[in-house]
């Protein structure tokens, strides 16, 4: 116990967070050119910002706004029926799906060059990128695409899990607690406080239950929490993971569901104006995963933890990160028709059929006769080159603040 004491002694508090969050997500996105390019979605947007009349304007709809390989990936729906989608939402907003592409476009390439392949590869990738978003535009007529191996092993695993594993993944522990350490940090007691305040409210208890398949008026308990050292993009935001204990009255079993709570910030992302779109931030994320991945948008709810927007879901084991750590050539150009498609569906969803229609024939004016679309390759090779200086550059500074320290 005076070990567990001393360690809790040694971790950051509230007030040191920042700091240390920094240092970490600095190191982070220094580690590979694809991981800065995965957390400085800024850059990304202040070049949109001088693209604007390089890039088809599509339909007003809902998209992820920051669309690279690892925000897709196996999520489960209420039932527990494993589908691959979007699973990332922090920048959503209604706006043109074009930049949906071009994000996706620039990870894959980074991915390309990961794995050592040739440039010719990813101008290939480009083009069947296209062929698999493009697919999903004629209404009663979406063509089903290959399903990669790396995807399909992905799924597998992800609907064999169980609850003991993602407990052992996520907290390091089966116990209903959550053990403090190097991703898990204490938590003030008025956080403590306001976290549990979201679980006393009805909209809360209904949405466990709902997950659970429980009754309505079964208890639902705070176990434990803390703050959640996570993500990239995020760190230095808000983060909770959360344990609760689904109380059965007629049974006495304890059922363990493990949350996530995450604060809501302004997105960066270019949103068209006069779109309806909600104000408050949490509300935001929450609409834009209901429209984009059904799955886990049903299983999310907006909230506030002191004063701020906050959105919860629930982790459950089938849900998972995809890492691709090397494509070969075959399997790159699968990922890439694939991916395409899988972001076509979610775009398409939300058209009607004379919308799609359009939007089908604005992708098919805009093809190149020897590939992708010139506007799609040129933002790729020109964001590229601005990542990969950026990349060196963050490298540089990272090792100029670590001799200095």
């Amino acid at each position: 116990m005076k070990k567990k004491q001393k360690l809790i002694q040694q971790l950051p508090q509230a007030a040191t967070r920042s700091p240390t969050l920094v240092e970490r997500r600095n190191l982070k996105m220094a580690t590979s050119a694809h991981a800065y390019v995965r957390g400085s979605t800024s850059k990304f947007y202040e070049w949109l910002d001088t693209a604007s009349g390089k890039i088809p304007e599509g339909p007003a709809i809902w998209i992820c706004g920051d669309c690279h390989i690892g925000n897709l990936g196996p999520v489960a729906d209420i039932d527990g029926k494993v589908d691959f989608q979007i699973r990332d939402f922090d920048q959503t907003v209604i706006g043109n799906p074009a930049h949906d592409l071009i994000r996706l476009a620039l990870s894959l390439a980074f991915a390309a060059r990961g794995s050592n392949l040739p440039g010719i590869m990813t101008a290939t990738m480009l083009q069947v990128l296209m062929d698999g978003y493009a697919s999903q535009f004629v209404p009663g007529d979406e063509t089903d695409v290959e399903v990669p191996s790396v995807v399909r092993a992905s799924m597998k695993v992800a609907r064999r899990r169980t609850w003991k594993q993602l407990a052992r993944e996520r907290i390091e522990d089966t116990n209903p607690n959550i053990p403090m350490g190097k991703r898990f940090w204490p938590i003030l007691v008025k956080e403590h406080k306001a976290i549990q305040s979201i679980f006393t409210k009805d909209n809360a208890i209904n949405l466990v239950n709902k997950i659970r398949c429980r009754k309505s008026d079964d208890k639902v308990a705070l176990l434990d929490a803390a703050y959640w050292v996570k993500g990239c993009s995020s760190l230095g935001l808000l983060r909770y993971a959360v344990l609760l204990d689904v109380d059965v009255p007629e049974t006495r079993k304890q059922e363990i569901c493990l949350m996530d709570v995450k604060e809501a910030v302004a997105a960066k992302a270019p949103r068209y104006t006069d779109s309806g779109m909600p104000t408050i931030n949490a509300e935001r994320v929450v609409e834009g995963a209901r429209q984009l991945s059904p799955h886990l948008g049903n299983r999310m709810l907006a909230s506030r933890v002191l004063g701020k927007s906050v959105f919860v879901r629930e982790l459950r084991p089938e849900d998972m990160k995809l890492d691709i750590d090397e494509l070969t050539q075959p399997e790159a150009l699968k990922v890439a028709r694939y991916f395409g498609a899988v972001v076509g569906k979610a775009h398409s969803r939300q058209m009607d059929h004379a919308t799609a229609l359009s939007w089908f024939r604005e992708l098919n004016r805009n093809l190149s006769s020897k590939g992708a679309p010139n506007w799609l390759w040129k933002s790729t090779v020109e964001l590229a080159a601005l990542h990969e200086a950026g990349y060196l550059e963050h490298c540089r500074r990272y090792v100029e603040m670590k001799i200095i320290a």
